[in-house]
């Protein structure tokens, strides 16, 4: 198994955890305009601790599956 140890954008080197929580930014995000169009967020005691625990656990599971490091 091949497996990378960094990945070179524009003759730039980035690791791999850096694309993995880029990733997982993004995908909290999506994730965190649903909760609120769907006013979901309100059942929550404090927001941004939620979106920062979200981005962690979607970091991790594309560092675990996509992106091994």
């Amino acid at each position: 198994m091949n497996i990378p140890a960094e990945f070179a954008i524009g003759g730039v080197y980035m690791p791999p955890l850096l694309m993995a929580s880029v990733l997982g930014i993004i995908t909290a995000v999506i994730v965190a305009r649903l909760l609120n169009s769907y006013r979901w967020s309100r059942y929550f005691f404090y927001p941004p601790i939620v979106f920062v625990s979200i981005t962690v656990i979607f970091t991790m599971i594309y560092g675990m599956t996509i992106i091994p490091f």
